[in-house]
């Protein structure tokens, strides 16, 4: 497990480079990214999704697979693989 980004309330930013950096040292063939809502509701933002997106792009173009991004709330937690969008 590594922490890539601690964000506010309201955002956070992950740039690819940090989050594949530990991945790509290590030889990773996948990861999966995981990070919380602070307001306790784990259904993922627009923002989230479009995210996810990108960081499988990236991950394509250097060989490591994105297998899943999980959403921890208050009470549950959202795999966006389990709700069909990734």
């Amino acid at each position: 497990m590594e922490e890539i980004s601690v964000g506010g309330l309201s955002s956070s930013s992950a740039h690819p480079r940090e989050v594949f950096k530990s991945a790509v040292r290590r030889s990773a063939a996948s990861i999966v990214l995981i990070h919380n809502h602070p307001s306790g509701d784990e259904r993922p933002s627009p923002e989230d999704i479009e995210l996810t997106r990108r960081m499988i792009e990236a991950g394509r173009i250097i060989g490591i697979e994105v297998l899943d991004h999980v959403i921890i709330g208050e009470k549950n937690q959202c795999s966006l693989k389990a709700r069909g969008l990734i």
